[in-house]
């Protein structure tokens, strides 16, 4: 089925502003591969030191915060201003500075891991890494309690993200937005599609096939066509092992073209690549640029993985309340629906898709933007790892990447 670009004005901005963006949440750092000492550091907590302490709350005598986040994560006009954080501070009268200057998890933990480590100001009251990442930090003791008081719209927390193994009943995290990893390819140079991982390695796709540099992405869906439940915890190195063999194998047979940030969708758009494992969000905004459906994204057979990017606030914040009220804000259902059209991912916000059939209907169906339960069934969240089990990880991934 084909997908025209929107009629509806409010909508065709939304996409407009979109197309203009060059970077994507996703986007990471070209050309800078993470060394075994960035590994370390992101997986290891100082020896010797104890677990920090918040800061205290000034938040009612100073009504500023500062929010980190990702490339086009958040809606924005023409003229680069946010117009649910303008709204969030005539509704509030919190001035927000928003910072988007997080690229990768490890590059922007390396920034402020040794503030989180001293309990000292980041430069940031809250912002939104990835959940692995965020396991992390909750392990390591950096990150405040959240008082649940002050965000009653959490009640509008989808359930099934209520109780991550790393923040059972999200006392110290919230969801901002999930999206998917999958395969996808252009429907005129592969029309016959694509149904599994085990497809990518078909002969005729060699050398126009990338596939993805976050490592619980890629290995995720290798794990998982190969038999392996991600989400639990029955395994380990061998079936990691396993599962590396085919990407390297397919990285230094040429099958692959490279492995990649979201600088894939360069390769799509060229035609250099056809197919790969790719973000779910990046397709959506491709073929909305495009006005037709000419990539395609799925789940593969055997299962894709999903993802969150999570709100904490670190210890050496001292405007924790206001960054509450910030979460409790983008949680009315309103706000989230607005914000979901901008940036194509998954809303955590129950509500946010009756809002969309209302007023974007151009989405509000979309499985990528607001998933139906089957769809959810095929989708797997890559298990927490040890610190031990995730420099292993990474550290194999990498060789394998900077050898592509």
């Amino acid at each position: 089925m084909t997908r025209p670009l929107p009629q509806d004005p409010i909508i065709r901005q939304l996409v407009l502003q979109a197309k203009r963006a060059q970077l994507s949440r996703r986007h990471l750092l070209q050309g800078a591969g993470i060394g075994a000492t960035a590994m370390a550091l992101a997986a290891c907590a100082p020896s010797g030191s104890s677990a920090p302490k918040p800061a205290d709350d000034i938040s009612d005598s100073d009504k500023t915060l500062t929010w980190s986040n990702w490339p086009a994560y958040i809606d924005e006009d023409d003229d680069g201003n946010y117009p649910t954080l303008m709204r969030f501070t005539e509704q509030t009268g919190i001035e927000v500075e928003y910072k988007v200057d997080i690229d990768d998890n490890n590059t922007y933990y390396g920034t402020i891991k040794d503030q989180l480590a001293l309990g000292q100001a980041t430069g940031a009251d809250t912002f939104c890494l990835t959940e692995w990442m965020v396991a992390r930090l909750i392990r390591f003791g950096y990150v405040q309690d959240l008082d649940a008081a002050n965000i009653p719209n959490k009640a509008n927390l989808a359930p099934a993200l209520l109780n991550p193994d790393f923040d059972p009943g999200r006392t110290k995290s919230l969801p901002w937005q999930n999206g998917f990893a999958g395969i996808a390819w252009d429907t005129e140079a592969v029309p016959g599609g694509l149904e599994s991982v085990d497809d990518l390695w078909k002969p005729e796709l060699k050398g126009k096939v990338t596939v993805l540099s976050e490592m619980r992405d890629t290995m995720g869906l290798l794990l998982l066509g190969q038999g392996v439940d991600i989400s639990g915890s029955e395994w380990g190195m061998d079936e990691y092992s396993a599962a590396i063999e085919v990407l390297e194998e397919n990285v230094t047979s040429g099958q692959i073209l490279g492995i990649k940030g979201n600088e894939y969708l360069e390769d799509f758009a060229s035609g250099n690549a056809v197919a790969g494992i790719v973000w779910s969000g990046d397709i959506t905004a491709a073929n909305l640029e495009a006005g037709f459906e000419k990539f395609k994204f799925a789940l593969p057979s055997a299962g894709g993985t999903l993802w969150g990017d999570t709100f904490v606030v670190p210890m050496g914040s001292p405007r924790k309340k206001n960054a509450e009220t910030l979460m409790n804000y983008y949680y009315e259902p309103e706000v989230a629906a607005e914000v979901a059209a901008w940036v194509n991912y998954i809303t955590p916000v129950v509500g946010a898709q009756e809002v969309a059939a209302e007023l974007y209907p151009e989405i509000a169906e979309d499985q990528l933007i607001f998933p139906n339960e089957e769809t959810l069934s095929n989708a797997h969240i890559f298990r927490s790892l040890s610190s031990e089990d995730d420099q292993a990880f990474n550290a194999e991934f990498q060789r394998v990447k900077l050898g592509a």
